[in-house]
């Protein structure tokens, strides 16, 4: 077990409130930190225990474990902090699957979950619950913005993405909107690495482009074989497919590439502009969607304390939902299923001297609410 304590400088406005903190703060951090989609889970750790640090709260204790992206060892730990530990706050989870093996037996024992990713349509919806708060997206919408996109360019695409239910919610999300005909739609094998035989059928299919959702170690080794194998069909994703911590490992076949995020390092506020130098000076790299994501659940975190304490749930509750924190992201507020409403953006992979990024080129929807806020009964 992995214990931080949060130090660092944050700013007078949490100072002030410095009276909201009458006793030590512990939370969980169950996230993904080896195996094939450690990039994600170290992203989220670095962007969290950053922003504690620079909060100068010292009575805020952060429990980091390994989940090691397995559902069983999530469950243990989960399990383990809220038992043992004696947690008052749960975050972390990268992987749906994880979160739906974790997150309804945690908030059920009353325990606030805050999701700094996945998000998976079970929990926005039917299975909505007043303890659970997506931060981040809810996994259809990445998605949803690059079929609407697509319709400008391409009329017969090729879907794939995983086997689980972020990808299931991927394509659901892509074909909402997206008005063209579908040349194939494939489901991987989780943490697969060969795609010779998918991109056999992408080949033959006819397509005019193709949409992928492979996050971490799958996308690089897709787009790798990919630009191998002397398909010149235009890809096109989430951001997940082509982010800060795939970019590097995927080379310049990744220029030009267009791919949808809610958040980009070039978004023009001042929370943003402080975020990326700040990950970047700590680091040494830039950060990605996943620490963007992160970094707001951790200042959400601390703008709630500032006005309630976690001991009080309903008053901690409504801070949270207020949703009174400077977002990286801009404008950032809470559906009544407690999943952002946010605007969804185009970007498009380009090199910045010799480092691979992306800038924002178009903006795919503003003020956009998921699609199971209606089946929630909160």
């Amino acid at each position: 077990m992995k214990k931080i304590i949060a130090a660092g400088i944050f700013g007078l406005s949490l100072a002030a409130s410095s009276l909201a903190y009458a006793e030590p703060v512990k939370i969980g951090v169950i996230t993904t930190l080896s195996g094939g989609g450690a990039g994600l889970g170290v992203d989220m750790r670095d962007a969290f225990t950053l922003a504690m640090k620079q909060s100068g709260n010292k009575d805020v204790e952060l429990v980091v474990e390994d989940d090691a992206q397995k559902p069983e060892i999530a469950v243990q730990l989960a399990e383990k902090m809220i038992q043992s530990d004696k947690v008052d706050l749960l975050t972390g989870i990268i992987w749906s699957n994880l979160a739906m093996a974790v997150v309804p037996n945690a908030v059920a024992q009353d325990v606030i979950y805050l999701s700094p990713n996945a998000g998976p349509s079970a929990l926005a919806g039917a299975k909505c619950n007043k303890n659970y708060f997506n931060v981040a997206y809810q996994n259809d919408n990445f998605h949803e913005a690059m079929g609407q996109y697509a319709n400008k360019d391409y009329k017969k695409t090729f879907i794939l993405a995983p086997n689980y239910p972020a990808g299931k919610d991927s394509l659901t999300g892509f074909k909402r909107y997206y008005k063209g005909e579908l040349a194939g739609e494939v489901y991987t094998q989780v943490g697969q690495t060969d795609y010779a035989a998918e991109i056999a059928q992408i080949r033959d299919s006819g397509a005019d482009s193709v949409f992928f959702f492979l996050p971490g170690g799958m996308g690089i080794s897709f787009m790798k074989q990919y630009a191998q194998s002397g398909v010149n069909i235009p890809v096109m994703g989430p951001g997940f497919s082509f982010d800060q911590d795939i970019l590097p490992a995927v080379g310049d076949a990744a220029l030009g590439v267009k791919n949808s995020a809610s958040w980009s390092k070039d978004l023009d506020n001042e929370a943003n502009k402080a975020f990326v130098e700040a990950f970047q000076a700590e680091y040494k790299r830039l950060p990605s969607v996943y620490a963007a994501q992160s970094w707001d659940t951790a200042n959400l975190i601390l703008a709630a304390l500032s006005k309630a304490s976690v001991k009080d749930k309903d008053a901690f509750r409504a801070a949270l939902k207020a949703a009174d924190f400077k977002s990286v992201r801009g404008e950032f507020a809470f559906n009544t299923n407690n999943h952002p409403v946010q605007n969804i953006y185009v970007r498009e992979v380009v090199k910045e001297g010799d480092v691979l990024t992306n800038k924002i080129v178009a903006t795919a929807f503003e003020h956009h609410k998921d699609a199971y806020a209606e089946q929630c009964k909160m």
